[in-house]
């Protein structure tokens, strides 16, 4: 029940934030009303044909303004914000983009794991793609007019591809008559996001995605947490082993790399896991019958 709830919010989240439906009939244009002026706090492309708000990476590589690099505290102030209140949850639940890497995973093939050492590598790539893509290079790098390029949506994210590059060339002759070798490339690494999906859970929010990097800065210090009870435990295992992010629970609950789908919560035959809110203790009844504190 809590997987297909979690996947009936995540898609209805991905409807009611493009829900823009005449932006998808032919000959019209995008969504551009006042809705546009504030970012969703989950993956979404902005030139998606039916988005109602703005992309948050897009908006987060708007930071800086004009020449003067100025900082957009709203922007950036908005998506802390989201972070302090849950870490990762937006990416467990809200992302529409996780789940269509999901539903790719679902594919009945034999399915890859990536060596620990690479893994453990290969996670902080999602940070670097944050520092030097979504704030670095927009802040150094200027265009003739004197403002940043969105260097992460224009050379890399497979989201804006999917949600908006190609129903926009499907809808629009015209555009298909110049695609170039940018579209091309983005293209490119849109099947590349695509096929890793099936033979890996979730890869690009595990390895490149600079929103969910940014979240899980606050992962640790967020109100929403997953608390773990070692009274209660039995140390079975079930938990780290139906975490298809590779997180063991008992060790780190609140790992930067969690997304809070919370599928470890219903693997525990013990209830020794559970969401709340900041780190008020809570009485509970172990596995042994005793009641104890939950911290």
């Amino acid at each position: 029940m809590g997987k297909k709830l979690r996947k009936a919010v995540q898609a209805a989240w991905g409807i009611l934030c493009n829900g823009y439906v005449k932006g998808f009939l032919p000959g019209e244009t995008i969504y551009q009303g006042p809705l546009k002026h504030f970012c969703v706090p989950g993956m979404n492309c902005y030139s998606c044909p039916g988005a109602l708000g703005a992309c948050p990476i897009g908006a987060m590589q708007a930071v800086f303004s004009g020449r003067r690099r100025k900082i957009a505290f709203s922007v950036v102030g908005f998506l802390a914000a989201v972070g302090l209140l849950a870490g990762r949850f937006v990416c467990g639940w809200l992302c529409l983009f996780g789940l269509v890497q999901e539903l790719l995973y679902k594919i009945p093939v034999p399915k890859l794991r990536v060596p620990k050492t690479a893994d453990r590598i290969l996670r902080f790539l999602k940070y670097g793609m944050l520092m030097l893509f979504v704030f670095a290079l927009p802040f150094f790098f200027r265009t003739e007019y004197g403002l940043g390029e969105p260097f992460f949506c224009k050379y890399i994210c497979p989201v804006g591809t999917l949600e908006g590059g190609v129903p926009l060339v499907l809808l629009n002759a015209g555009m298909r008559q110049v695609l170039g070798g940018l579209f091309r490339w983005k293209f490119l690494l849109l099947i590349l996001c695509v096929l890793a999906s099936v033979f890996i859970h979730r890869p690009f929010c595990k390895y490149v995605c600079p929103l969910g990097a940014f979240y899980g800065l606050f992962q640790k210090v967020s109100l929403l947490r997953l608390h773990y009870d070692e009274h209660a435990c039995i140390h079975c295992g079930k938990c780290a082993a139906g975490c298809k992010m590779q997180v063991d629970p008992c060790s780190s609950p609140n790992s930067a790399e969690c997304i809070r789908c919370g599928e470890c919560v219903q693997a525990c035959p013990a209830k020794a896991l559970m969401f709340g809110m900041g780190n008020s203790k809570k009485k509970g009844k172990t596995a042994h019958g005793v009641y104890k504190e939950k911290l």
